[in-house]
């Protein structure tokens, strides 16, 4: 195995787990603002909970390669979700953006499921 293919599958994990742990901790200091987002959507406010455990958690797992495979399902049928309950109005060029961004990361996803973790993963060890 080459030097790109031991590291950077995990700069990858890494890369795609930052959007999520962020994401998810800054939901915590604002509950209400997100809870009424949610719910402006038809997603019920209690919710709130089950993301933020979802991204933490599943970004934490992502980030270190453990369970990864279904970290990364999680996650990619998260940003899925997303995309098509809260990102499409496509007359509004951000959501647009934020649709496809949720798409490419979703990509990145089944990737990781496809090919696993790599070789600096929690998973690996023996």
């Amino acid at each position: 195995m080459n030097a790109l293919q031991t590291y950077l599958p995990t700069v990858g994990r890494i890369f795609l787990a930052i959007i999520f742990i962020l994401a998810g901790l800054s939901k915590i200091t604002a509950i209400e603002g997100n809870v009424g987002y949610m719910e402006a959507f038809g997603v019920p406010g209690f919710l709130i909970w089950l993301v933020i455990i979802v991204e933490v958690v599943g970004g934490v797992m992502l980030a270190a390669g453990y369970k990864t495979r279904w970290a990364a399902a999680a996650l990619g049928g998260f940003s899925l979700a997303s995309a098509l309950i809260f990102h499409t109005d496509f007359s509004n060029q951000m959501e647009m953006t934020n649709f496809l961004k949720n798409l490419a990361i979703t990509g990145g996803m089944l990737y990781v499921i496809a090919f696993g973790p790599g070789a600096l993963a929690v998973d690996m060890r023996k």
